[in-house]
């Protein structure tokens, strides 16, 4: 982990730009959602199921699409992002749909103290979070100390494999980075381009996580690991030779050699 807090501030205000950014950006589709659609692949909702009248918590929410989408499905939802900016049009969009959420503006190692030490049902962590995070272990305890006994993590991410390979050569996969991260981070990662390209140079600091770093901090802090499931597969098309599956991700054709692109895993806390 990084005893250099300068990584929080350069990651904070890059997101605090791509806020705008990614509210009126085609991939973010904010029209589409405000007529209905859901940001949730179907995967998350078959394994959650019946989510009506559960409290769910989202860290790292962003502007709170993925969190309003479960909040349609009936969860009480709180979302929390460091980013004020991001809080602010989690709000703003919840109040135009029309749906009641509560959105937290606090850092992630923050999330307990926040949110009044309330304890959920289900702690949601989405795709892309866990690469800002220098210190596992804490955040497992975050975890741990938001789940009430019986509570469930959903952790739906980007495999550590996929933090390794170069994303811009568009048929090829090029190792680009090491699977284990020097523990000051990687500072010389861009900015996000996923959904536009406007800070492609944005000083950023990332680490990767190997799975048996985030199984062994989740397992410390007391959590049963239920399962993890690697997939052959991605939300995003990071390749030109990737093929759209039949549950709506991409993945490689099958001329290619399959990769782990993401995972999911799920533990539960002790009853």
């Amino acid at each position: 982990m990084s005893d250099d807090p300068s990584w929080r501030e350069l990651n904070r205000a890059m997101w605090d730009e791509k806020v705008p950014l990614h509210v009126a950006s085609l991939v973010y589709d904010v029209a589409g959602f405000k007529a209905g659609r859901t940001t949730l692949k179907r995967r998350e909702i078959a394994d959650l199921g019946d989510v009506s009248g559960k409290q769910l918590i989202h860290l790292q929410c962003h502007f709170g699409m993925d969190s309003l989408s479960w909040a349609r499905l009936g969860a009480e939802v709180t979302g929390v992002d460091f980013s004020e900016r991001a809080v602010r049009a989690a709000r703003e969009l919840a109040r135009e749909i029309g749906i009641e959420a509560r959105f937290v503006d606090a850092d992630v190692y923050d999330a307990v103290a926040a949110v009044g030490h309330l304890q959920f049902d289900i702690v949601y962590t989405g795709v892309g979070a866990l690469c800002w995070l220098p210190d596992i272990e804490r955040w497992a305890r975050v975890v741990h100390d938001l789940l009430r006994p019986g509570g469930e993590l959903y952790l739906f991410e980007f495999h550590p494999v996929k933090w390794m390979i170069e994303a811009s050569a568009p048929n090829a996969v090029e190792i680009r980075d090491g699977y284990f991260t020097p523990s000051e981070g990687y500072r010389e990662a861009g900015g996000v381009t996923y959904a536009d390209a406007s800070a492609a140079g944005a000083a950023t600091v990332q680490w990767n996580h190997p799975l048996g770093e985030v199984v062994t901090a989740l397992a410390r802090v007391g959590l049963r690991i239920e399962s993890l499931r690697e997939l052959d597969r991605d939300v995003l098309r990071q390749w030109d030779v990737m093929r759209r599956a039949d549950d709506g991700m991409y993945c490689m054709p099958p001329e290619r050699p399959s990769l782990p692109l993401m995972y999911v895993l799920r533990a539960r806390q002790g009853d």
